[in-house]
């Protein structure tokens, strides 16, 4: 299959996107342009600086941007804004069905409050499938970072919006962190009826994604590269159909893999792993999911299969 019609499948085929940071899509663009409308102090000039800051070699490096991006969201319509650009860019892409992090411990620390947050993201969540046909489901992510009763602070603002949630997730700094720090918080929320993911195994050892099955009880693993690293850790995978939310670009950028050759995407697939493309932060990392698809198509000679 040659390269020409290999990325026009990819283009024509619907996808869904089930690993996407919404604040991860603040493009340099709209940073700029939000921090004038809100007057917000940034230490940038232009555009171009912006997107010289998006230029980082680690997680850490990817992480202090990334809250200080954060900053200049301080309105319900900034969070409508941001979600809106991302579903034109996700329609754009054929995705048919998104299911969104949103952090907001992330902007409630900053005094921004959790109702303006939700209110702005599910605002434009439905206006995006009322225009352009996609679904969505809701996940609030727990920062791993901080402590589990700051969890459980946020799951207790969050609890007039169950209805409208569909899981929590868990995300932030990986090493250090690991799930079992959670377990309490997360058999909470599983309780409230709500879906459990978290990431593990993209810095993290292999027990972290053991942790996230066993202690957590998670209905699905965002990253997992590490996990093939333990033989029967692949085999539980596929016995218990876990899907893992791959995102090639984000593990090239933060050096999770060094060359876009090394994704894992196909060696999970031929173990038979169910392996999802996803693109995590694509302002950061370098494009939407079209991009990522296109990526690994070509260096792994993915073929229509």
């Amino acid at each position: 299959m040659d390269r020409e019609a290999r990325y026009a499948l990819i283009d024509a085929l619907p996808k869904a996107e089930l690993h996407l940071h919404i604040e991860g899509s603040l493009e340099p663009e709209m940073l700029f342009a939000l921090a004038e409308r809100n007057a917000v102090a940034i230490p940038f000039a232009s555009v171009e600086e912006v997107r010289a800051a998006y230029d980082f070699s680690n997680l850490q490096d990817f992480l202090d941007i990334y809250y200080q991006g954060m900053s200049v969201l301080l309105h319900e319509q900034d969070f409508f804004d941001l979600t809106f650009a991302y579903l034109e860019r996700a329609h754009a892409d054929a995705v048919r069905h998104v299911e969104i992090f949103f952090d907001p411990q992330g902007h409630t620390e900053r005094g921004v409050a959790f109702d303006t947050a939700i209110g702005g993201i599910l605002r434009a969540l439905d206006e995006g499938q009322a225009r352009f046909g996609i679904s969505y489901r809701l996940i609030m992510c727990f920062l791993r970072h901080l402590d589990e009763e700051a969890a459980f602070a946020t799951l207790r603002e969050a609890e007039p919006w169950l209805d409208r949630i569909a899981g929590v997730g868990l995300d932030s700094s990986e090493v250090g962190h690991p799930p079992s720090k959670f377990a309490r918080v997360f058999a909470d929320a599983k309780a409230k009826g709500l879906k459990l993911v978290a990431h593990a195994g993209e810095e993290g050892p292999p027990s972290y994604v053991w942790e996230a099955l066993d202690l957590l009880k998670v209905d699905r693993i965002d990253h997992g590269n590490r996990a093939l690293e333990d033989e029967a850790l692949v085999q539980r995978i596929v016995a218990d159909t876990q899907t893992l939310t791959v995102c090639p670009l984000s593990n090239l950028k933060l050096c999770v893999i060094d060359r876009i050759e090394d994704s894992p995407v196909k060696r999970m697939l031929d173990l038979g792993i169910r392996a999802t493309v996803n693109s995590d932060d694509p302002a950061y990392f370098g494009g939407y999911v079209n991009t990522n698809f296109r990526a690994i198509a070509d260096a792994l000679d993915l073929n229509r299969e």
